[in-house]
């Protein structure tokens, strides 16, 4: 009987956009559209650049892959590095359950079609693959918003490595490998994965500039174990059926149920609705306040001097260090304080790469307000979780001018939800990139139609020529 990697493997090996619905298709080119937009729009993040840096000393100035928004070129694993610390820097990448996907899944296959100068169609079905993979897998093991006893409880062990099977079988997607290498390749991964370290992040304030897990590194991994079994290395297959000495085993995990990851695979897609944008350069965590805060400060035209007070009331899980965190020091602290976050967000910045630049990091008068801020768990939040997945219960109140201003959400904007208000439309991301990519790319409108006519492109890196500054389409 084939072992859950041997099926993984097949299902990547055979995956046909053909054959793909409409809705897959979609989102996968959504995703790739805004990982593009939120790479560029960190090229002057201090953070990135030592990625971008650490990129060209491991790859050189020459080569057949991008970084992205820069027109240099280097080797496929060092762009893969850039690229994923670039998509994560300012941290308004798309996100999945477990959490952050795309910035470790899709550098690797992106910069591998490139340098193989492959198709659009070929890409599609790697990032498609990749972001399928990595939702069912992170479904059988721990999930930070858990419900154990009633209380959403966070794992001793959480992180990002369980995404890498999917991100090294996307680059072999994109390479074109067969069944039995993807098999090794999967095998190799889950032996060489880093080791899950969100825990002590979440626990040691201020956080450490890498954040939650360094996202080069592990693209870089997932290049490495799909190149490695190219090239004859072979991969423990039993790694994901062997709870007591495999995967499970290495990644802390408290939980285990395997089911899912197979179930329907090949014939059944799960993560598209699941699949999330965000619309602020800041942990998904806050939006749905930043959603309710900026429309009473719009709708009343609330300046920052005149506000006395912020309450919010939100996710009861993060009543931990890393998001309760004063200490403000960088873009990196400013992406997960929680009251400097809803200061920003008082201050009526377009939500972007403005979001995050130093001045406004450190503007006095955010950091004044941050003052003013506070936030506890919202006493619905649980009960809202166990009803839908996606619920976010948030509320918010402003004291100002003598008067209370409320604003509540269920859901923030950017997520599949039962209010259609909530998605993020195909305009909207366009808008988004459009803006992450202004100053930079000198035909927005034309990668944007490139991307939404993916299946039409016969060779990705035209794309990503278009894609480094002052390009013309």
């Amino acid at each position: 009987m084939a072992t859950i990697v041997e099926q993984l493997a097949g299902f990547a090996a055979g995956a046909d956009a053909r054959e793909f619905p409409d809705e897959v298709i979609r989102e996968s080119q959504r995703i790739l559209l805004d990982s593009l937009g939120c790479a560029v729009a960190s090229l002057g993040d201090e953070g990135a650049q030592r990625g971008v840096d650490y990129a060209r000393y491991l790859g050189g100035a020459e080569g057949p892959a991008s970084i992205l928004g820069t027109g240099t070129k280097t080797s496929v694993p060092a762009a893969a590095f850039a690229n994923a610390e670039l998509i994560n820097a300012l941290d308004q990448d798309a996100v999945l359950p477990p959490g952050h996907v795309t910035p470790y899944v899709l550098p690797g296959a992106l910069a591998t079609a490139e340098s193989l100068r492959t198709s659009g169609t070929k890409l599609l079905e790697a990032i498609a693959v990749a972001h399928e993979m990595s939702y069912r897998i992170g479904k059988a093991t721990d999930y930070l918003r858990d419900i154990k006893d009633g209380v959403v409880t966070v794992p001793d062990v959480i992180g990002y490595s369980s995404t890498l099977f999917g991100a090294a079988a996307a680059v072999g997607v994109a390479k074109g490998l067969e069944r039995e290498t993807l098999a090794d390749a999967l095998g190799i991964m889950g032996s060489t994965a880093p080791t899950n370290t969100q825990r002590a992040w979440m626990m040691h304030a201020p956080s450490t500039t890498i954040k939650y897990q360094l996202a080069g590194g592990l693209a870089l991994s997932a290049v490495t174990a799909a190149n490695l079994a190219e090239r004859g290395h072979t991969g423990d297959r039993q790694m994901l059926d062997d709870r007591e000495y495999g995967f499970p085993r290495f990644i802390g995990a408290s939980r285990w149920e395997p089911a899912p990851i197979t179930a329907g695979l090949g014939t059944e897609w799960t993560f598209t609705p699941f699949q999330s944008f965000k619309p602020y350069p800041h942990c998904r965590v806050m939006h749905a306040l930043f959603d309710a805060l900026t429309e009473i400060v719009e709708t009343h035209d609330i300046r920052p001097d005149e506000i006395d007070a912020i309450t919010a009331w939100g996710e009861s899980f993060v009543l931990q260090p890393v998001w309760q965190n004063e200490t403000i020091r960088n873009p990196r602290d400013a992406q997960f304080s929680m009251t400097h976050g809803l200061a920003l967000a008082a201050h009526r910045i377009p939500p972007g790469k403005d979001w995050q630049t130093p001045e406004t990091v450190l503007d006095p008068s955010v950091l004044d307000l941050a003052k003013k801020a506070s936030f506890q768990a919202h006493p619905d939040y649980t009960e809202a979780l166990k009803s839908n997945p996606a619920a976010r219960r948030s509320r918010v109140e402003v004291q100002a001018r003598g008067t209370t201003y409320r604003g509540e959400r269920a859901y923030p904007k950017g997520s599949p939800s039962p209010d259609p208000a909530t998605y993020l439309s195909d305009d909207e991301l366009a808008a988004k990139f459009r803006h992450n990519v202004e100053g930079v790319v000198a035909d927005p409108d034309a990668i944007v139609q490139a991307v939404f006519d993916l299946r039409n492109v016969k060779d990705v890196s035209e794309l990503l020529n278009e894609l480094k500054p002052g390009a013309r389409a």
